[in-house]
């Protein structure tokens, strides 16, 4: 994992923040994983500090964390910063301030149409990528894990997103960005959007519930050789109970695929390392 953590070092920022590849701009995605990622590796409260101190910075009034200044309506980074920022406490602030902008905000929801060619309903509560558009999978499922780890597991719009995982679940296992049938023919699943709502809706559904889309894993992780992919889904299985024994082998020949096709992104680097060093799974490694 050193070489690892190093790759991160050498896109961190003169004012703290962290850029997605070495030269790049601030995002504030790649610094709330670059934080995550490091304090999982054992980084104290002090070499984090200006890092955090970046996201808050760059946080709006009315609490969420943009993924660029210009771009205000793209909110997705917010849960991302919340779990950052979870852990030190002259943070409070501003992550309690992100989880109100959370809690009060929704995607655009509808009563389903007997003629709709969609399977999924529409009128489920959760949250979007962008403001004012239908809510998906993978922000509903981030949002679930920040509000979870800071003490709000048991709040409506929690017990709402995870219906809204559970009605966009496949019949025959898994999860994509969040269709399931479309015109009566139902989708495939995707690895990383798996992992990821397995990993949200731990502890809050029964296995049975899930157990076609644990199977659909067990069956694909070890062909996956992509990070989006095999990190979350080392992190989704984990979350059950079921990491794989040879999870470390398949992380560490994913990041050595680097050689090859070229450098992954802080981002990408980060998950990773937490499916690395996060055993019990993503939510518990905030614990």
């Amino acid at each position: 994992m050193k070489k690892a953590i190093d790759d991160i070092s050498t896109s961190r920022l003169p004012d703290g923040g962290f850029a997605l590849r070495p030269g790049g701009q601030y995002r504030p995605d790649a610094t709330a994983w670059a934080i995550m990622s490091l304090r999982l590796c054992g980084f104290s409260a002090d070499p984090l500090y200006p890092a955090r101190a970046r996201l808050a910075i760059g946080q709006d009034e009315d609490g969420r964390i943009a993924v660029a200044k210009d771009q205000p309506q793209a909110f997705w980074p917010t849960p991302l910063a919340i779990l950052a920022w979870h852990g030190q406490a002259e943070f409070d602030e501003p992550r309690e301030r992100a989880v109100r902008f959370l809690l009060n905000t929704t995607g655009r929801h509808f009563k389903r149409d007997k003629d709709s060619p969609i399977g999924h309903d529409p009128s489920i509560v959760g949250w979007p990528w962008t403001e004012a558009t239908h809510s998906w999978v993978e922000p509903t499922s981030l949002s679930i894990a920040a509000l979870s780890v800071t003490g709000h597991r048991a709040h409506e719009r929690v017990g709402e997103g995870v219906r809204l995982l559970m009605d966009r679940q496949l019949s025959s296992g898994g999860w994509n960005c969040g269709n399931t049938t479309v015109f009566g023919t139902e989708l495939a699943p995707t690895p990383e959007s798996t992992g990821l709502a397995l990993a949200a809706v731990s502890e809050a559904v029964n296995r049975q519930e899930v157990t076609h889309s644990i199977d659909y894993l067990m069956g694909r992780i070890k062909t996956l050789t992509t990070p989006l992919s095999l990190g979350w889904s080392v992190l989704g299985l984990a979350a059950w109970g079921e990491r794989p024994r040879n999870a470390n082998a398949l992380i560490d020949r994913c990041l050595t695929m680097q050689d090859r096709y070229g450098s992954y992104d802080t981002s990408l680097i980060s998950l990773m390392i937490f499916a690395r060093k996060a055993e019990g799974g993503f939510i518990h490694a905030f614990s």
